[in-house]
């Protein structure tokens, strides 16, 4: 069984679902579970992937000048709980200097199922180039996905407890991520992409082992640059700075992904910022 040879991270459910009580997994097992995803057996994710929310409610005309882009002509609102699966703001390694939006969650073009994209959410910068999903994107596309700051969940004798994490300047950033583009034999085209993560550094430690990629403003051309190769693309993909972030807990409403207001990065619990 899956789950002894796992040590008993994973459990079969009465109803047929797998369980997966660790996320951090899944990339031992992806093999396993992509089996019998193909069989139709639906996968239950219990915890929270790192990144799995995020905000930016930074104004268009700001991210615009700070990546000297411009703006989608598109709905817009900000976001303070940004989940999976909405439309959110990327500027891609075309060269157009245009941001765009695009669904969060990677579809690879090869994918039969869009449904995939439910799994996609986060890359590991440590086998891109080995996972079939994200390998052909990383040569080819690559993105910056613009965000002022995220959400993760401290582990504690009292339950999860979720932090906003950003800069401590709070001003806008860019974690690195991959895109692609699907298209359905019916012609359905969706463009989405993926956040790529790394070990934490030692502000988001405490909280948990992994942090998205917050890509150094002198990186993020690299990033884009198609010329830069691997070795220089695989160079940025490192923890940023600890001394320039800070941290706090704020409301469990993040909890709910249709919860998205300002409130939700107010600090709670006169636990105050945590920075180094």
């Amino acid at each position: 069984m899956l789950c002894c040879k796992m040590g008993g991270l994973m459990d079969p459910l009465p109803t047929g679902q797998i369980r997966v009580r660790d996320f951090r997994i899944w990339d031992k097992i992806s093999v396993d579970l992509r089996s019998e995803w193909k069989r139709g057996l639906p996968i239950l994710f219990l915890e929270n992937p790192m990144c799995g929310r995020y905000t930016i409610f930074t104004e268009p005309r700001r991210l615009m000048e700070r990546f000297q882009a411009e703006w989608p002509d598109a709905p817009w609102q900000p976001r303070y709980n940004a989940s999976p699966t909405q439309p959110l703001p990327v500027l891609l390694n075309d060269g157009t200097r245009r941001i765009r939006l695009l669904r969060w969650g990677l579809i690879p073009h090869w994918a039969e199922d869009p449904a995939i994209g439910n799994r996609l959410i986060n890359a590991r910068a440590e086998t891109l180039t080995q996972r079939p999903s994200f390998r052909e994107a990383f040569r080819r596309r690559r993105c910056l996905v613009l965000a002022d700051g995220f959400y993760e969940w401290q582990r504690t004798p009292r339950g999860r407890i979720p932090y906003w994490i950003g800069l401590r300047d709070r001003e806008p950033f860019a974690f690195a991520g991959l895109w692609d583009r699907w298209e359905s034999p019916e012609g359905e085209v969706i463009e989405s992409f993926t956040i790529i993560t790394t070990v934490a550094n030692e502000r988001v430690a405490p909280i948990h082992d992994r942090m998205p990629v917050i890509l150094l403003p002198e990186h993020e051309e690299i990033w884009l640059d198609d010329a830069a190769g691997p070795r220089a693309w695989q160079e940025v993909l490192r923890p940023y700075p600890a001394d320039r972030m800070i941290a706090y807990p704020v409301s469990a409403r993040v909890n709910s992904p249709r919860a998205d207001d300002p409130t939700l990065i107010e600090p709670m619990g006169g636990g105050g910022v945590l920075s180094l």
